[in-house]
């Protein structure tokens, strides 16, 4: 057995037991946080500096939070070609008055329209809709 492996008995405390500890290992663990204690006082001294980060850091904190976009669906559907053709004369509606607009902002613009109907106008604007045969129409 080599001398740094040999153990020695080590008082902590009147009270407490004797204990053995390598003598490679440090004095005691009291002796750790007292060797730390100043380490904080001296970063204690640097408050000064460390402030500046701390106001960079409450500026990022500032910035507004952004808003989750809302999950987009693609679609597609049939209309009667007279009914399509109204969609561009609205979209050309819209440029005339500085407004120019997308056709799905019309079609948006147009389900809130409806969304902001009572049942009974709902009912009355659904009326004058016919129904057409769902799917793709046939090639002419």
């Amino acid at each position: 057995m080599s001398p740094a492996e040999k153990t020695a008995p080590v008082k902590t405390d009147a009270t407490a037991p004797t204990t053995s500890v390598p003598l490679s290992a440090p004095a005691t663990a009291e002796a750790k946080p007292a060797a730390k204690a100043p380490a904080k006082s001296v970063s204690a001294a640097k408050t000064p500096k460390a402030a500046k980060p701390a106001e960079k850091a409450s500026t990022v904190v500032a910035k507004p939070v952004k808003e989750k976009k809302p999950k987009l669906v693609r679609d597609s559907f049939t209309m009667p070609k007279n009914e399509y053709v109204v969609i561009d004369e609205l979209k050309q509606r819209a440029a005339g008055l500085a407004r120019p607009a997308k056709k799905s902002e019309l079609l948006r613009a147009g389900i809130k329209a409806l969304a902001a109907l009572d049942d009974t106008a709902l009912l009355a604007a659904l009326a004058h809709v016919p129904a057409i045969k769902t799917g793709r129409p046939k090639k002419d």
